[in-house]
């Protein structure tokens, strides 16, 4: 009885009392990250600041180019492209980027930064780099009627500095910025 009521326990204690335990001490310290980083507007769930969403509309900041497939920002198939630089895929489709860049807005003789190209390792990425949401400014304001200044003012706004100072880069939330555009029209 000894020998199979102490494996019993255990398995208890680690499969049940443990998570139950650890997600307790992560709902209280940290409510928001336990319960996804979700955003909320208008009372409900748009989006979570960790997971990158599909923008396309000209009157939208685009995100970093999602790396899952078959659908873009599916968290379900979180990986990245695995195409090292050589790869004739990868190639075409930083060239295919670029191309639907220039298209969208042909005045912008501007270089193109490298993250509005080339998907992240998780290709999901929520945030773009400074240089990659001023690229986008004069599209996103034509496209809205709104002066570029007032777009550049909401930009600095959302771009968040390095974690505690030190760690990262600097960085914009695509969805609080285009979130942030919506409420202007309201």
């Amino acid at each position: 009885m000894k020998t199979l009521l102490r494996p019993a326990v255990s398995l208890f204690i680690t499969g049940v009392v443990y998570p139950v335990v650890v997600t307790g001490i992560a709902k209280v310290a940290f409510p928001a990250a336990a319960e996804g980083s979700l955003i909320v507007s208008g009372g409900k769930a748009v989006g979570s600041e960790l997971i990158g969403q599909n923008f396309s509309d000209p009157k939208y900041f685009w995100g970093r180019p999602s790396a899952t497939l078959p659908m873009p920002y599916n968290a379900a198939a979180s990986s990245g492209s695995n195409q090292g630089p050589l790869n004739p895929a990868l190639s075409e489709a930083v060239e295919g980027r670029v191309e639907a860049l220039k298209a969208a807005n042909p005045t912008n003789a501007k270089a193109i930064p490298i993250d509005l190209v080339t998907a992240s390792a998780s290709g999901l990425d929520p945030h773009v780099s400074p240089a990659a949401a001023e690229y986008q400014i004069e599209r996103v304001a034509r496209a809205r009627a709104l002066r570029p200044e007032a777009v550049r003012a909401l930009v600095e706004q959302y771009t968040e500095g390095r974690q505690w100072g030190i760690f990262g880069e600097p960085r914009v939330s695509v969805l609080k910025l285009n979130l942030a555009l919506d409420a202007q029209r309201s």
